[in-house]
């Protein structure tokens, strides 16, 4: 069934999960949950986490598997409700008064100009004026400032906009409402109440293999275990942007294409860019596989390849999910750097 189809909200958890699934969205139990809660109770939802774990995707498989148009408001700061809510058309405005004959009273041009031929639906009103509901996405929140958050509080909870021309307009829909935050800083309570509330964090290594999987379906288990693995021990890093979900899938598509039989330093050093973003990261990186090789090497192993489970940072590597890696790696470095 399509969630959006007769306006029919899930009639189970599983219809959610399966849904999300075949929209090419492997959805958590938590994101699950809130997901059907949404449909149920026709509450906006607040997602938050780290940027690049999935929380405009998470719109977008809705928007797919619902069949229901995504409308997305973009926040910045200094974003108003010129660019949110609506905005009079002026120049059309100008050119009715223009064309008015003489004797035509003030009182009769502006119920004109003042009317809905002249306004200009922003993305919040567009999402409930249009016929069909849609899915809203109001992403990064955060972003805008707390004055903006006060002129969304009318249409997160009565879904209507006042505008003092023409009066509220009441939703003739009811959208799928998202907001996005990746946790820069502290948004209202007043904002929280009227939302469920959703924390996405990076998945576990298990369950990011299947993601992958379920993007990059050709790229043999075995490497991309091991390409699962190298994300997880960058991401133990002290990084300014650790790699996102989105750049696990970038990476595997990369390797997949360049159909190389394992990650070793050549093709780790080629492609690196793709999952480190900042200069600085890369320097970190960088010295983290040097001393990898340094930490195999001082194993006796300098003119082998590294086997299963003996440090290299792009080669050799252990089960996915050995625990406390990338700090024993960090450790290990710290004291070669000491003891140099």
């Amino acid at each position: 069934m399509v969630a959006g189809s007769n306006d029919t909200p899930p009639a189970s958890l599983e219809e959610v999960r399966e849904g999300l699934t075949s929209a090419g969205y492997l959805p958590s139990e938590s994101a699950t949950l809130v997901s059907y809660l949404a449909y149920r109770l026709g509450k906006p939802v607040l997602v938050e986490g780290p940027a690049g774990v999935g929380k405009t995707e998470l719109a977008k498989a809705l928007s797919r598997w619902s069949g229901r148009r995504l409308v997305r408001l973009q926040c910045y700061e200094g974003l108003d409700e010129a660019k949110a809510l609506y905005e009079w058309n002026y120049r059309k405005q100008l050119l009715r008064i223009q064309t008015e004959s003489a004797g035509t009273a003030w009182q009769d041009v502006q119920e004109d100009i003042f009317s809905e031929e002249f306004l200009m639906a922003r993305p919040l009103l567009r999402a409930i004026s249009v016929p069909e509901p849609v899915v809203l996405l109001i992403d990064e929140i955060d972003k805008a400032d707390q004055e903006f958050e006060a002129m969304l509080l009318e249409v997160l909870s009565d879904f209507q906009i006042s505008i003092p021309e023409l009066g509220v307009v009441e939703a003739t829909t009811q959208p799928l409402v998202l907001l996005t935050s990746n946790n820069t800083r502290e948004l209202t309570e007043a904002l929280k109440r009227r939302c469920l509330y959703l924390w996405l964090d990076y998945p576990d290594a298990e369950r990011e293999l299947e993601i992958v999987q379920l993007h990059v379906p050709d790229l043999p288990e075995a490497l991309m275990r091991k390409l699962i693995e190298i994300i997880h021990m960058v991401r133990g890093l002290d990084l300014k942007k650790p790699p996102s979900i989105a750049e696990s899938i970038d990476w595997g598509a990369r390797v997949d294409a360049a159909r190389r039989g394992d990650i070793d330093k050549s093709v780790f050093d080629r492609t690196m860019s793709i999952i480190v973003k900042h200069r600085t990261d890369l320097d970190v990186v960088a010295e983290r596989s040097e001393c990898a090789s340094k930490m195999a090497s001082s194993d006796g192993q300098s003119e082998a390849s590294p086997p299963p489970g003996r440090g290299s940072l792009y080669g050799g590597l252990p089960e996915v999910g050995a625990p406390g890696l990338a700090p024993q790696l960090i450790r290990f470095c710290d004291e070669l750097r000491r003891e140099a």
